[in-house]
């Protein structure tokens, strides 16, 4: 694959890194918005109820100090300069969002490795979940709805009886 096939394929959003902290956070609770164009730098999870936003940056294109990240040796004239503005760029979008009274969360891709780190990090930034966790049924479960509510039948009638949803 030559250079410009490879630059080509990388993405800007829906990479491993931002899906890995989207599943998390939606198995968590939280219910966000994704890549809203109104908001500077158009953050990877919006969670409007509570004015804040996570974005989840590549260790290389956004030129975290880890293992992942390094400068190339070769073109080191444009690729020290891009780097840079990247960097000097994600500085400004959140100095706007805070000035805009929203709070920022940086994760990098690096610390998506760790499901438990992430949870507590989601869970420190965020707080308590407005909603419930998705509630798991039997493969024989059924909905159905009710006026006075939601009613499980099926496997599950004999054990819950009315859910109060």
């Amino acid at each position: 694959m030559d250079r410009s096939a490879n630059m080509r394929a990388i993405r800007s959003k829906d990479t491993r890194p931002e899906l890995a902290v989207r599943s998390l956070a939606h198995k968590l609770g939280y219910r966000f918005r994704l890549h809203r164009k109104d908001l500077p730098g158009k953050p990877d999870l919006v969670f409007p109820s509570r004015r804040k936003v996570i974005f989840v940056h590549g260790c290389f294109w956004h030129t975290h100090r880890c293992k992942i990240s390094h400068i190339p040796r070769s073109n080191a004239g444009y690729w020290g300069p891009k780097l840079e503005r990247n960097r000097l760029r994600d500085k400004k979008n959140i100095d706007e969002l805070k000035a805009a009274g929203w709070k920022s969360l940086v994760i990098w891709e690096c610390e998506t490795k760790s499901e438990d780190d992430l949870q507590n990090c989601l869970e420190k930034f965020l707080g308590e979940p407005h909603t419930e966790p998705v509630r798991q049924m039997t493969r024989n479960a059924r909905l159905i709805g009710s006026e006075a509510g939601t009613v499980y039948t099926g496997s599950m009638a004999g054990r819950r009886g009315k859910c109060r949803a």
